[in-house]
């Protein structure tokens, strides 16, 4: 008889846990994230994280909890292992942070890994692990509580450490993981250290403005309202921001429920439905929120990492988060109501109707010339705009005279050829661009002197990623200078930022920056930079031109090496010639 061949096997319990790291440990934050929910529920008041080289190295949590005793300290290495449920019937009313029982086998399996515990200061038991495979149990003297060292993460399994980002990446979403406990939980005292320096400090006294003053800056803070309501048996408690303070992603966006800190698609939607027609395109309101509610009335099973929940009555959860907000902002006076709107209409119509428009009085054609780029050795000298094949735009603009800007947006010019339509935004950031990429040679970018020096304050995490890049924003024009902590000093400015706020132009940048780096996971080239800030400085749709302006902002396009896109890839100009007008007009 032939030998039956066995295709289905049971895996032995190493491969099981590797495969469950797979989906809990995914990188340093989540290691973090993981053992900080463990120190959480069991109690601590002090949480502090201490890690290398972004967490790859060496993570240390160390808390103040209730501790485990040796026997329940040996338990919790075995996957599926927890104090928090007994019985599936549990998972209905869960209060705990976690409750899988998977973090500690699935992170000892994939790293050097050591637990040292005790329930009362003096003997403390420690376990160690490597690749997940035990070690003897040690004693070692210590206080009450748990200290969790994570060294060399993802050593044994060096594919998976390929597919961490860069150092920046990694430690940003580490901050931000912290962070977000440090919000939800202002009653304990997080400390978060990176190779030696304090990046993270919140005081642990309850109260959640001082944790945010800490966590995003004190000016942030100031800023927000404070909201603390119930609807509908949900209760909302935090601080949102006004509609005119925006970030440019939503990584200043924490909602928790129950304490739980979440990414949910229903509160997601509830929030920008709050802010609909407040807040600008692309801006993102700042929100720290809690959301309390029955626990029988969630279900937080619903993936490994713990960070989604489901409500009962999901419609219920929207209307109380957006009617919440919208509530908060009326009554700290931050949203308009329709008499304000009103009002400010006819006083925008009035000045609209005793205003010359210049722009559309008769005007002779534009003589102007375009520069010739030369070695620095070598005078710069100009010659008149032709049909060359280095400004291949001028052909379109021969005869220029500007009619005047519609919608604030759009630049009308008749030529010699036609009529032109410029975007005056994506226009300007074709200029800015070609200047900071060096196109209008070493010295082209002109420095601005600040009568007085501003102070840019940033918050923690921003600090620490924008270290990196601060030489590279200084090639940009910008003569910066550290101030102490988290702060800056602003001397000058590029010229180009015309009369633009020095200080909220280069927040934004940074926090584009950021944002590329962490949430994005991608390292911004000094190619994308130029790009993120020719578009802060450029003038925006909306902004009202004079004359004078529109008619140099042509000339400095006509003067390009690429007038007709910008580095974006936006189209520049739209042009209709003579022939193009008279068919739409059957003059043809």
């Amino acid at each position: 008889m032939s030998a039956v061949t066995t295709r289905v096997r049971l895996l032995d319990p190493h491969t099981i846990n590797q495969i469950a790291a797979g989906e809990v440990v995914e990188r340093p934050a989540s290691v973090v994230k993981e053992l900080v929910e463990n120190a959480l529920d069991a109690g601590s008041t002090r949480i502090t994280v201490e890690l290398k080289d972004s967490g790859t190295t060496l993570i240390r949590i160390s808390d103040n909890g209730c501790g485990m005793s040796a026997e329940d300290a040996a338990t919790a290495l075995q996957r599926h292992a927890t104090s928090k449920i007994e019985r599936v019937e549990d998972l209905e009313r869960v209060g705990t942070l976690g409750f899988r029982g998977e973090a500690l086998p699935s992170i000892a399996s994939v790293s050097r890994f050591s637990l040292a515990t005790a329930e009362t200061d003096g003997l403390r038991t420690v376990i160690r692990a490597v690749g997940g495979k035990m070690e003897p149990v040690e004693r070692a003297s210590g206080p009450k509580g748990t200290e969790i060292v994570v060294e060399d993460l993802f050593f044994n399994t060096p594919a998976r450490l390929k597919f961490l980002k860069s150092s920046s990446t990694e430690l940003g979403l580490c901050i931000e993981t912290l962070s977000r406990y440090a919000i939800t939980f202002p009653n304990v005292a997080f400390k978060l250290i990176h190779g030696g320096h304090v990046v993270l400090d919140t005081p642990g006294a309850g109260d959640l403005f001082s944790t945010l003053a800490e966590v995003w800056g004190i000016d942030l803070a100031r800023s927000l309202a404070e909201i603390s309501t119930q609807i509908g048996g949900i209760g909302l408690h935090g601080f949102v921001s006004p509609p005119h303070v925006t970030k440019y992603s939503r990584a200043y966006q924490f909602i928790s429920v129950n304490g739980r800190p979440v990414k949910t698609r229903t509160l997601i939607a509830a929030l920008d439905q709050a802010y609909r027609d407040l807040t600008p395109e692309r801006r993102y309101p700042v929100v720290a929120l809690n959301l309390t509610i029955d626990p029988t009335r969630i279900d937080v099973n619903v993936s490994p990492t713990k960070n989604e929940v489901k409500f009962q009555q999901e419609g219920q959860a929207f209307e109380a988060l957006r009617v919440g907000i919208k509530s908060a902002l009326m009554e700290h006076g931050l949203a308009p109501n329709a008499s304000q709107i009103a009002i400010a209409n006819e006083a925008l119509a009035e000045v609209r109707r005793n205003t010359v428009d210049e722009s559309f009085l008769a005007q002779a054609p534009l003589q102007f010339s375009a520069p010739v780029f030369q070695s620095p050795s070598e005078p710069l000298q100009t010659f008149e705009v032709t049909a060359s094949e280095r400004f291949p735009f001028s052909k379109l603009i021969e005869g220029l005279r500007v009619i005047g800007q519609a919608m604030n947006t759009f630049i009308l010019a008749e030529t010699d050829h036609g009529i032109a339509i410029i975007d005056q935004h994506v226009a300007h950031e074709r200029v800015i661009y070609e200047y900071l990429c060096g196109l209008k040679g070493p010295t082209a970018i002109e420095r601005q002197p600040l009568l007085t020096p501003q102070t840019l304050h940033l918050d923690r995490r921003s600090s620490v990623l924008f270290k990196e890049r601060v030489d590279e924003v200084r090639a940009l024009g910008f003569d910066l200078e550290p101030f102490g902590g988290e702060s800056y000093l602003i001397r000058s400015v590029p010229a180009a930022l015309r009369a633009k706020d020095p200080v909220k132009m280069l927040r934004e940048l940074i926090d584009e920056l950021v944002e590329s780096s962490v949430s994005r996971k991608l390292v911004p080239t000094r190619e994308q930079i130029w790009i993120m800030s020719s578009c802060k400085m450029a003038v925006k749709a909306g902004d009202p031109l004079s004359h004078a302006e529109m008619e140099k902002l042509i000339i400095d396009l006509a003067s390009t090496e690429n007038p007709y896109l910008c580095p974006h890839g936006r189209p520049i100009t739209i042009s209709l010639t003579k022939d193009d007008l008279f068919r739409k007009f059957k003059r043809l």
